[in-house]
């Protein structure tokens, strides 16, 4: 039976190998750390607030606007992308320059300020401008808009560009037209590869309903209401507005179940369907700027090699990457090997300053550990190093620790 048949309805599980890979992709990243890795990619998942006034449009089915988004083929457009993300994190102080310099992640070639991978961190808070464009799968331009300066990343053919006005520094990387994969995972490129990954979470522990219409960026939508059924997840409902005639996403809200403002309310504010100059893409470094040339992305075989040593190193250093529940209340578990919650031995005051802001100590059947808490992503690493994680509240963190001895 084909999924989302009436408006409250349900679709099943995505296929067991593609969860499997992406958690097994969510493990390599360092916990407590990755709570902000996830909110930078769940930022990728937003195209601001709706104009007033909900336009009258023909009924359709849940099951149909999912089929109205799929079949969105949106090749060329412009815009302006207002992005507000409200995770609970305290202030991040000198913590973004932390990761600029590669001390979180554990770099110490001091790195460029142009490198996405760092420069995009500053999405994980507050609320952001972004100019957008894109040409096809091999163009592409964003640009965060700050009130003196401005970072542009680029995407023109084989050559991904960064550049960073304020610092005057350039960051540049090679790709092969069909193997962009690393940077559309790094910065999606359209809304539409965006709402793809919100809607990878469905299946049957989820309610999918056509909330009525809205209007965004002065065009006319429906919104999709993804909601989970079960309790003691933190996700309280997923808001999607839909282009009436494009099938595009234009917004995107995400509200936790404790209530309060948006964890991600962001979407268009300006949008143009036609084809964006050539000249858009255009990019020279300035006179004078500081070019740092990234990892060459260009050949597969390279990235896959190196990815496959990653995995074989983890599957060293975690002992049986498996999950307990389902759906929304999935959580990840791992052994790290004994090695605990690091304290103080980052040797950097931010850093260290940060995870101790976030933690909170428990106690259970499994002996002690830390809770790292946002009003999104929770783990759990008790003291002998075992991470329990997901987007679930703290009370189930403890509740899976203990099932688990």
């Amino acid at each position: 039976m084909a999924p989302y048949e009436s408006d409250d309805s349900s679709t099943n599980a995505g296929e067991a190998e593609d969860v499997r890979a992406g958690r097994r992709k969510a493990a390599r990243y360092v916990v407590p750390v990755a709570v902000m890795g996830v909110a930078a990619a769940t930022i990728g998942l937003v195209p601001a607030l709706a104009d007033s006034g909900d336009p009258d449009l023909p009924k359709i089915s849940a099951q149909q606007l999912i089929e109205k988004i799929a079949k969105s083929d949106v090749q060329q457009l412009s815009g302006t992308v207002k992005i507000s993300t409200d995770l609970g994190l305290p202030d991040l102080g000198g913590l973004e320059s932390s990761f600029a310099s590669g001390a979180v992640q554990g770099g110490d070639d001091g790195g460029s300020s142009a490198d996405p991978s760092s420069k995009l961190m500053e999405l994980a808070a507050g609320t952001h401008t972004l100019r957008v464009a894109t040409d096809g799968p091999d163009k592409s331009k964003i640009s965060l808009l700050d009130s003196a300066a401005e970072y542009s990343l680029i995407h023109n053919g084989t050559d991904v560009w960064g550049y960073d006005s304020e610092s005057n520094e350039v960051y540049h990387a090679t790709t092969s037209k069909s193997g962009t994969q690393k940077e559309q995972e790094d910065v999606p490129a359209t809304p539409k590869e965006l709402a793809d990954e919100a809607l990878k979470a469905v299946d049957d522990t989820t309610s999918v309903t056509v909330d009525g219409t809205a209007q965004v960026a002065g065009r006319d939508a429906y919104k999709l209401l993804i909601k989970p059924k079960q309790s003691g997840s933190t996700v309280g409902a997923i808001s999607i507005a839909v282009d009436s005639k494009t099938g595009l996403p234009l917004k995107f809200t995400l509200t936790p179940a404790s209530g309060g403002a948006a964890v991600v309310d962001a979407g268009f504010t300006k949008v143009d369907f036609s084809k964006p100059a050539a000249s858009t893409f255009d990019f020279t470094p300035p006179k004078g700027a500081k070019v740092t040339e990234g990892d060459d992305v260009q050949a597969p075989e390279s990235s896959q090699k190196s990815d496959e040593g990653l995995e074989e190193g983890l599957g060293q250093g975690l002992d049986g990457l498996k999950t307990i529940g389902e759906g929304w209340n999935a959580i990840a578990e791992f052994d790290t090997g004994g090695e605990g919650v690091p304290s103080g031995s980052s040797g950097n005051s931010d850093v260290d300053g940060f995870l101790n802001s976030l933690g909170d100590q428990v106690t259970g059947k499994f002996g002690s550990g830390t809770v790292f808490s946002t009003r999104l992503v929770n783990a759990l690493i008790t003291d002998d190093g075992k991470v329990y994680a997901g987007a679930v509240t703290k009370d189930a963190l403890v509740k899976a620790a203990n099932a688990a001895q």
